[in-house]
């Protein structure tokens, strides 16, 4: 996807969030900062300014994000940027916290149940991540904590309560959901990147392959492969759904273990 909307090339981790000035950061974040009361009026705001750094790195890529590309974007010098934002890393910081918006609609985190808010928050994340592709390309091991991502980590939260688990598990719980997601976020980025790089489709690259393969599968040193059912590769098979549905599984038995009564002491 790099000709065109969703760069993804550099698909390894090519940022990292929190590089910048961390205090600085958060009072652009939160709004707390000082704005200066002389010099010329402002003719952008810090709103404009991030998303138009969103738009480059959904069009080019995140390697394209510049003070000066986004000024470009603006049709501004990049020094106008400095006096809303100090740098690059702090501007990726502030673009993290946009894209992370959390909806407004209730009926977005599920039924009400807990199940159906991680599972409506793994569809969200994977859906976030196919719309802004260069989130794969940023170390967010240690995030800056802004408004939106708070915002939406307090609804989800909201949701899980009756879950019963302790606040450390519940928390784990959404990690757990969501480092699931990412990588399948990171499988589909690779699949479409191969697709362009080598002009192939995925029809055609297992195309290429399958008169060498029939012949491996016949001669008998595979048998576990060559018994499978012909539709076991389908494309059609969603294995992030399956994947996602599992994990809940799982959760739901060890919430329902931990609802079991304790057995009397001796």
């Amino acid at each position: 996807m790099t000709s065109g909307k969703g760069s993804t090339s550099g698909t390894g981790s090519t940022e990292t969030s929190g590089s910048g000035d961390i205090v600085r950061t958060l009072e652009l974040l939160w709004e707390t900062g000082r704005r200066p009361s002389r010099g010329p009026k402002p003719t952008l705001t810090l709103d404009q300014i991030v998303e138009a750094a969103v738009r480059v790195a959904d069009a080019e890529g995140l390697e394209s994000v510049s003070m000066r590309r986004v000024a470009a974007e603006l049709g501004t010098g990049a020094m106008s940027l400095y006096r809303y934002v100090p740098g690059k890393a702090e501007l990726l910081d502030l673009m993290l916290d946009r894209v992370q918006r959390p909806s407004e609609n209730p009926a977005d985190l599920g039924d009400g149940s807990w199940r159906s808010a991680l599972e409506a928050m793994g569809r969200a994340t994977l859906d976030l991540y196919r719309r802004h592709p260069w989130l794969l390309q940023v170390n967010q091991s240690r995030p800056i904590l802004g408004p939106r991502a708070l915002d939406g980590m307090e609804k989800v939260l909201d949701r899980i309560k009756p879950m019963g688990l302790t606040d450390r598990e519940l928390v784990s719980a959404i990690i757990m959901i969501d480092g699931y997601v990412v990588g399948a976020a990171r499988t589909q980025l690779y699949h479409q990147e191969a697709e362009r790089r080598t002009g192939l489709t995925d029809g055609e690259f297992w195309q290429a392959q399958a008169p060498m393969l029939e012949k491996i599968m016949a001669s008998g040193r595979y048998p576990l492969l060559a018994s499978l059912d012909e539709n076991t590769w389908n494309p059609d098979f969603d294995h992030f759904e399956f994947g996602l549905q599992r994990i809940l599984d799982g959760l739901e038995v060890f919430v329902a273990r931990r609802e079991e009564p304790s057995p009397p002491a001796p």
